[in-house]
């Protein structure tokens, strides 16, 4: 499961950013290329976050597509496949570009006095 070690890094950047304050949730945007399962990655990160200033904070993953253009017909379309296929002509001479970033895009702080275990998702 990779995605404990995407996580343990995304809860080291996240602690740096709160500067001691509690965490009560993040977004996360991760290419298609990386194969993360949605709830592995909820898992995961619950893990590493334990005990640190995110621990309960709720994970917004957005996945982001790769670009597939196809060698046959010359089509571009997007897909979370990465094994993916010309939705055109069907042609698996494809060449796949991008969806492979890992982004931190938002921290959301936790209100002082605020149980974030009650933080809507």
């Amino acid at each position: 499961m990779h995605e404990i070690g995407m996580c343990e890094g995304l809860v080291e950047l996240i602690q740096q950013q709160a500067g001691g304050r509690r965490i009560a949730g993040a977004r996360v945007r991760v290419g298609a290329r990386h194969a993360v399962v949605d709830e592995a990655f909820g898992q995961a990160f619950t893990l590493a976050a334990e005990g640190t200033a995110a621990q309960d904070a709720v994970v917004d993953l957005v996945v982001t597509p790769v670009q597939v253009d196809c060698r046959s017909c010359g089509g571009t379309s997007e897909s979370l496949d990465v094994l993916a296929a010309c939705p055109d002509c069907d042609s698996a001479d494809v060449h796949v570009t991008g969806g492979d970033e890992l982004v931190l895009e938002s921290v959301l702080f936790a209100e002082e006095g605020r149980d974030v275990s009650r933080h809507p998702g």
